[in-house]
């Protein structure tokens, strides 16, 4: 019989097992190699990389709520601060024994605070994967919200009741050494701060469990009381409070008090830790951070100045060749794929609109969003082979046609964001893409930067709901509009090179428009070289309903963008055309991109 005590070994092939399940869906590490509880500097490295992806890429609504919820904890902080202060007789020790609390509450639960924004994305923009303003950016809206939630906070203890009498006066007692305080004693004690909150975080980030994240960030958050040191929001926060008294000036605050601390602390930040603790990990992580080596870093332009320049942010691989920024290229129809098998229609729709230009490059991107432990070259590298052998039977479609073609692969955290990045990169005058499950849209977040974007589309944008495409009997609802002009151009590429009988149909309110609607139809067939297709004005009625009855005799309908957008609604579900989904035939929708006003861009669209 065999001995109970004895210990088993280990099953064969287990070690293995647990390598490949201990990986994040980001690919970064999730257990450390040499020791299992401990991870080398280049895998911390790694984690913070995937972090400051998921960061960098974040909308301003994502990070200004974030930082928001931030700015309140904060003033947890500042409460049992000043009420232990109060009830201790200002016991130094004992007065902060509760000062980590709003701090965990940040960092456990994942909010935006400004000092720990101070190294993940800094780590990407060092390695020259996002821009120099991507990077301030995500730092002013974090800031933002930090302060909102502050002052929302301090509001709350001047004028809720919450503090008692003495809390309230050991409240202002020391907000008021802290303006009191001469500016570079402010800015170095700060930066000692910074030392400590982004040392956290790359501590953090090297941690397994909950239990040894908290008792880092009680330690470390516990030696600024006690050490005297000051943090930023924590500062803005007392110095609102006094200005919500009556006893400060919010400028002579924010420019004696709260400027130099914030200084102080993001040179801390930057500086003493993360530029060391960067410049510390080995040149094997070079290669794991870049994804395919120096290649995918931005130039020092855009690195420099952003979407100044076209990028902010670079994909993991992208294996077409950069396109220069030329006036007088070609007309380049990008056709970005989620899966080569199952979209050769779509393909090959694209080429028909591009066949009707002599000059007419069509680039078909397959967009892999990027799978666990992409990390390794091998892997990445295995994937990309996987593309182009796909792509090699999307080339034999597209060699049908008579356009210059090209293809290419490009991985990425983004997924459909990255459309648009692609769209910039290849200097696109038009993307086809596809709308349906199991595709690009699918992939999309509505809490992501999807607004900003599709409010400033870089190129033409034709959306397609395929449903067994058959574009020979093509139904065209005119409005006048630029989105309309995109229809009508497409409809004429079809007759062209197809063959397709266009219909166009105009909506007028009611008989004394009807003559107006008439003319209007018939000056635009002829602008847009239809003026023999066939022309039908109704009065009155539901818009969506005429043309649902329409459509029962076509086999392709074009659907122009309202004044409220299109790519935004479709993403976040909210696209209001219920003839979309009514109708058997296949769908276009159109939009193409619009100037806007400052008023527009500062408030959005009606």
């Amino acid at each position: 019989m065999d001995d109970p005590e004895r210990e088993l070994d280990p099953p064969e092939g287990e070690e293995a097992v647990r390598e490949a399940v201990e990986r994040s869906r980001s690919g970064a590490p999730a257990v450390g190699r040499v020791v299992r509880d401990r991870f080398s500097s280049d895998e911390v490295f790694q984690r913070i990389v995937a972090a400051a992806d998921e960061e960098i890429t974040a909308g301003n609504r994502e990070l200004f709520f974030g930082g928001l919820a931030a700015g309140f904890a904060i003033t947890i902080t500042f409460l049992l601060y000043v009420s232990l202060y109060a009830s201790t007789g200002g016991d130094p020790v004992l007065s902060a024994m509760l000062y980590p609390l709003g701090f965990v509450y940040i960092i456990i639960g994942g909010y935006q605070l400004y000092t720990e924004q101070t190294l993940p994305p800094v780590a990407l923009t060092l390695e020259r994967l996002a821009s120099v303003p991507a990077l301030l950016r995500n730092w002013g809206v974090v800031l933002a919200g930090n302060f909102t939630g502050g002052a929302l906070g301090a509001a709350a203890l001047a004028f809720g009741g919450v503090l008692s009498p003495e809390a309230a006066t050991a409240a202002a007692s020391i907000a008021q050494k802290g303006i009191d305080t001469g500016w570079w004693p402010l800015f170095s004690k700060a930066a000692f701060a910074g030392l400590i909150v982004a040392g956290v975080v790359w501590v953090e980030y090297a941690a397994r469990d909950t239990i040894s994240r908290l008792v880092v960030v009680y330690i470390a958050f516990l030696s600024i009381p006690i050490g005297g040191l000051f943090h930023s929001v924590v500062s803005f926060t007392e110095m609102i409070y006094l200005v919500y008294l009556g006893d400060l000036s919010p400028v002579v605050g924010m420019t004696e008090f709260v400027l130099p601390v914030l200084l102080g602390n993001t040179l801390g930040g930057v500086v003493l830790v993360t530029a060391v603790n960067y410049f510390q990990t080995t040149e094997e992580r070079l290669e794991s951070a870049r994804f395919e080596g120096a290649d995918r870093q931005l130039s020092v332009g855009e690195w420099l100045f952003g979407d100044l320049v076209g990028r902010s942010y670079v994909p993991l691989v992208d294996t077409a060749e950069r396109i220069a920024d030329d006036e007088n290229g070609p007309y380049r129809v990008v056709v970005p794929i989620s899966n080569p098998r199952t979209e050769t229609r779509l393909v090959e729709f694209a080429c028909r609109l591009a066949s009707d230009r002599e000059d007419a490059v069509v680039d078909v991107v397959h967009v892999v969003q990027k799978p666990a432990r992409t990390y390794g070259v091998g892997q990445t590298q295995r994937i990309v082979d996987e593309s182009e052998s796909l792509l090699a039977d999307v080339g034999g479609t597209v060699g049908d046609y008579d356009v210059d073609w090209r293809t290419s692969t490009v991985i990425t955290h983004r997924s459909f964001e990255e459309v648009f990045g692609i769209a910039d990169r290849k200097r696109a005058d038009l993307v086809v893409m596809g709308w349906g499950e199991d595709g690009l849209w699918d992939a999309a977040r509505a809490d992501r930067p999807i607004g900003e974007l599709t409010n400033q589309l870089p190129c033409d944008f034709l959306v397609l709901k395929d449903r067994d495409l058959d574009p020979s009997r093509v139904l065209l609802p005119v409005v006048d509009g630029p989105n309309a002009d995109l229809n009508g151009e497409v409809a004429r590429a079809l007759r062209a090179r197809t063959g397709a009988e266009v219909s166009l149909l105009h909506v007028v309110d009611g008989p004394d428009e009807r003559d107006a609607g008439e003319r209007f139809l018939a000056d635009w067939a002829a602008e847009h070289g239809l003026d023999d297709a066939p022309r039908t004005v109704y009065e009155g009625g539901d818009v969506e309903a005429v043309i649902e009855r329409e459509a029962v005799d076509h086999t392709l309908l074009l659907v122009g963008a309202t004044e409220r957008g299109l790519l935004s609604r479709l993403v976040r579900g909210s696209l209001h055309y219920d003839i979309v989904g009514n109708v058997d035939c296949s769908v276009l929708l159109a939009e193409r991109p619009t100037a806007r006003s400052f008023r527009e861009r500062l408030f959005g669209r009606r």
